[in-house]
């Protein structure tokens, strides 16, 4: 980690000094349709059924018996912590006519019960527990009967869900070494949830990731707020595979930089933003960890979810100095999202919808928002290179 920090540090100086930025191949061009079309959502949301995604923390379900309930892409599922100390994941629909067996969002239980007929599963296994009245059903197999599970794996602190049949893949072998040594560093395993909060816009999922992974908008979007604490369209892009890192330099590098001035502890004057695909970013700030997972809507594809989480040393969060900290980075984040990004982005859909023909450009110098639609389009098996405009 100390060798990437020193690089980077290095590319961003020299960024700076030259008023260069890292840079594509080539630019990219998106059909508008991605945004508006019903067809091409459909096949994201299948794409990301089969795709391990971020869905909790495993401090939620801390002790066995531990459960927190989602729903994610439309899916209702419970998410448990066994008697042997691993995550299981249940579709939370009963196995008689479909009620869901869980309604509280978190708790402790030993068993889950469906209130329409009383049909109940082990929290341990989700097996079929108990069935009323069983002597009027010809057969009910208890082990064809029981919920049925998906995959969940835990690495870093995070419940990882996986609805593929894939057996063969785990989740330190998906998010690779570079993406497994950044979250490493991050130190997240005991990290506290200081705020959680969801946001459902009517924004289609791409345009929130695209709008969050930017580099060139700070400075005319947010000129009072973020747009005077990082630099605009000077960045470093780590491509790691599916995932991949930018790395900014804060306003204050660049001023240091342009007087000439040595910079010790460069690394502590630049921001990083770790994409781990599909639809999570990890964002470092000073004392706290931001971690924004994009929802694209199970109906509707000019519609979307995003929630964000502020994670935290427990200490830190404990003192008066960490809530002051933490609320003034949420009045920060939130001036910048909620107040600019997204009224921005809610027009982009509006017109994009009004107006679906054709495409939108990304320059050279858009590398992770490129890298978002490029990854999309090779796991869909769509062309992008060569459209025109």
């Amino acid at each position: 980690m100390t060798s990437v920090k020193h690089e980077v540090a290095e590319q961003l100086t020299t960024h700076l000094r030259n008023d260069t930025t890292d840079q594509a191949a080539e630019e990219l061009r998106v059909p508008i349709s991605d945004f508006v079309s019903e067809e091409r959502a459909v096949l994201e949301r299948d794409l990301l059924k089969r795709l391990p995604v971020i869905i909790g923390r495993s401090s939620e379900i801390a002790k066995p018996g531990n459960f927190i309930t989602r729903e994610v892409m439309g899916i209702p599922v419970i998410v448990s912590r066994q008697s042997n100390g691993h995550a299981a994941g249940y579709v939370n629909i009963c196995r008689h006519r479909g009620g869901r067996v869980e309604d509280a969002e978190c708790g402790s239980k030993r068993f889950f019960t469906c209130k329409y007929h009383g049909w109940s599963y082990s929290g341990d296994g989700g097996g079929l527990r108990g069935v009323p009245y069983d002597k009027f059903y010809t057969n009910v197999d208890r082990d064809r009967n029981s919920l049925h599970l998906f995959k969940v794996e835990e690495k870093h602190g995070f419940l990882f869900a996986d609805f593929s049949s894939d057996s063969e893949r785990n989740i330190t072998d998906w998010l690779g070494p570079e993406v497994n040594e950044q979250l490493a560093s991050f130190d997240l395993e005991d990290a506290a949830i200081y705020l959680d909060k969801s946001f459902t816009l009517d924004i289609n999922w791409k345009v929130v990731l695209d709008g969050a992974i930017d580099v060139l908008h700070p400075k005319f979007l947010h000129p009072e707020g973020v747009g005077k604490l990082i630099e605009t369209n000077t960045s470093v892009w780590k491509d790691y595979g599916r995932h991949g890192q930018v790395f900014s330099p804060r306003t204050k590098m660049g001023d240091l930089i342009r007087a000439g001035e040595e910079i010790e502890a460069a690394w502590k004057l630049i921001s990083c933003n770790l994409f781990v695909y599909p639809n999570t970013m990890v964002i470092a700030a000073p004392d706290h960890v931001e971690l924004w997972t994009v929802w694209p809507d199970p109906h509707n594809a000019n519609r979307s979810t995003t929630q964000i989480r502020f994670l935290a040393d427990a200490e830190h969060l404990a003192s008066e100095r960490g809530q002051r900290r933490m609320a003034k980075s949420w009045e920060i984040l939130e001036d910048a999202a909620v107040n600019d990004d997204w009224p921005m982005e809610l027009t982009i859909q509006q017109n994009s919808e009004a107006w679906p023909d054709g495409t939108y450009l990304y320059g050279r110098n858009e590398q992770p928002c490129q890298h978002l639609h490029r990854q999309l389009a090779k796991d869909l098996g769509i062309e992008l290179d060569g459209i025109t405009g």
